[in-house]
């Protein structure tokens, strides 16, 4: 398991700290759990998942907006190299059932071999796919957050 704590920085957004205090890039999480594709984010409301997903797109070089897709469901950013395509960024939590999901066509998403995060997945896990990465992010007493990984 991997640990790591986010910290808001006032000039430079959001850091993410490793278990030694240093500071490494949101892009270490993709180095570490490679070949993985599919990362599901689960924690409470306000727990910075859509922040972290916002830095890790952009890390990723994509000059798109990236804002939480709660309406649309789901947001694709096109991403630079190394990770040259497209990043599907899910947020289900106003789906109600995997029909929904199914109806707009997750399936194909969660397949087609394109990084997909996605906020509140409880409802995707009928169809996620079997190597499918976990990172819970917590809120912690003095504003920092806890995220970690199992890979």
């Amino acid at each position: 398991m991997y640990k790591y704590t986010i910290k808001k920085d006032e000039n430079q957004g959001i850091l993410l700290l490793n278990e030694q205090g240093e500071q490494v890039s949101p892009l270490k999480l993709l180095e570490i759990s490679q070949p993985h594709r599919v990362y599901a984010f689960d924690g409470q409301m306000g727990a910075g998942k859509t922040t972290f997903i916002k830095q890790l797109c952009e890390a990723m070089g994509t000059n798109d907006v990236v804002n939480s897709p709660t309406f649309a469901i789901v947001n694709v950013y096109d991403v630079q190299q190394p990770y040259q395509g497209e990043v599907y960024h899910f947020d289900c939590y106003r789906l109600k059932d995997i029909r929904e999901a199914m109806d707009f066509g997750a399936e194909e998403y969660l397949y087609s071999g394109n990084y997909c995060f996605i906020e509140w997945p409880d409802i995707l896990q009928p169809i996620l796919p079997n190597d499918t990465l976990y990172i819970h992010i917590k809120l912690l007493p003095n504003g920092d957050r806890l995220l970690t990984m199992q890979c």
